[in-house]
């Protein structure tokens, strides 16, 4: 898998994980509910990123924040929720 530079931008209602290469950019965005959780809404990966591991890093980016910083994370993006299923380790974070 790619190491790969992601960034976080946060406002008080949303926010997103984002990958920059190349003039385009991979992202998975959230919405906050409360100040312990979020809802991870979308994940984007452009076809220029598929196959690099790209989705996978930011849904690890969230799940190493969400530990860090004490959130649980609502999976209503189907790619979070999928690997959400294959990562039984990362069940701490997850509410659903």
């Amino acid at each position: 898998m790619t190491e790969f530079v992601i960034e976080r931008e946060s406002g008080p209602a949303r926010g997103r994980y984002v990958i920059r290469r190349g003039g385009e950019e991979a992202e998975l965005t959230w919405s906050v509910l409360s100040p312990t959780r979020i809802i991870a809404d979308h994940t984007g990966v452009p076809d220029s990123f598929r196959g690099t591991g790209a989705g996978r890093a930011l849904v690890e980016r969230l799940v190493a924040d969400a530990r860090v910083e004490g959130f649980t994370v609502v999976p209503l993006c189907p790619f979070v929720n999928a690997q959400r299923q294959r990562h039984p380790e990362w069940a701490d974070v997850f509410a659903v």
